[in-house]
């Protein structure tokens, strides 16, 4: 009987160390309170520029987007557009013919910049968009041009041609290399012995943030919702494209949304509050898609 009741109670020790549940995902917003999604879909239709900053190999970051989209849609109909960092504004006419039902998949994909993840991660927003008729806007620079700024400064571009920068955010750029992310990126890259080389790592993410912002603004209309993808360090803490956007207009309504690495995710750690509007809180086991 001793045998017996010692084992009952080492099973029960054992069951009340497992967690009743297991979340792929907490929402919070900006203070570390929880949040319904139901409350973040609400704030977000009554924005002017919704930011998903996602982690690129995260499967919960692409699968919210997906469905923040669809519920945006419902709310906002033709009044909702997309666009996406993941996307160059070279490729913006291939992009809009393929919206337009010009050509089948297996002509646009080869001759487009896609992302290795673009099938299971960035088709869906883009058959989305193409099945309801939507917009979808190429918001970035072309790679070449941020890799030309990241090998010798702004002042490269100068020397590009007329028709090369409209492809750019007009020219000078303001840059302040005082915002918390750029300064963060020139202290990894130091911490990794770069220092050196790295000074024009975060003036390549300025032009890229600058653009996305210019494009952003040349599509968006009055009324509507304009949803964008980006990596969580474009848009986090409201800098990078957001900065830019409200050089120009101030006046803008935005919700952001980023999404945070944690081993516990029954709270929000004291590193990621205030860094948006509402953070998703993913643990840190969860699979990658790349």
């Amino acid at each position: 009987m001793f045998k017996l009741n010692l084992l009952i109670i080492s099973l029960a020790i054992l069951m009340l160390s497992f967690k009743s549940d297991k979340p792929a995902y907490k929402l919070f917003d900006g203070d570390g309170k929880e949040s319904k999604y139901s409350k973040l879909i609400k704030d977000a239709s009554e924005a002017d520029i919704v930011f998903y900053g996602e982690l690129h190999n995260d499967p919960v970051s692409h699968w919210l987007e997906l469905e923040v989209t669809k519920d945006l849609h419902r709310l906002k109909a033709d009044k909702l557009m997309l666009g996406a960092e993941m996307f160059e504004r070279d490729d913006q006419l291939i992009i809009n013919e393929y919206l337009n039902d010009m050509y089948e998949s297996g002509k646009f994909e080869p001759e487009a910049k896609l992302w290795r993840n673009y099938k299971t991660d960035y088709k869906p927003l883009l058959e989305f968009a193409k099945e309801n008729k939507l917009r979808f806007i190429a918001t970035n620079i072309p790679r070449r041009y941020a890799s030309m700024v990241n090998r010798s400064g702004f002042e490269i571009l100068d020397s590009l041609s007329d028709e090369a920068k409209k492809y750019i955010a007009p020219l000078p750029i303001s840059y302040d290399p005082e915002l918390k992310g750029y300064k963060d990126m020139l202290d990894m890259g130091s911490g990794n012995g770069m220092a050196h080389a790295n000074n024009n790592l975060p003036k390549a993410q300025a032009i890229k943030d600058a653009t996305m912002a210019f494009s952003i603004l040349q599509h968006w209309e009055k009324g509507s919702t304009f949803i964008h993808f980006n990596g969580s360090y474009h848009s986090r803490n409201f800098e990078g494209i957001i900065w830019y956007l409200l050089q120009s207009r101030p006046d803008l309504k935005i919700v952001t949304i980023e999404t945070v690495l944690q081993e516990d995710i029954s709270e929000l750690k004291e590193e990621n509050l205030g860094i948006a509007s509402y953070v998703v809180c993913v643990p840190e086991s969860m699979t990658k898609t790349y």
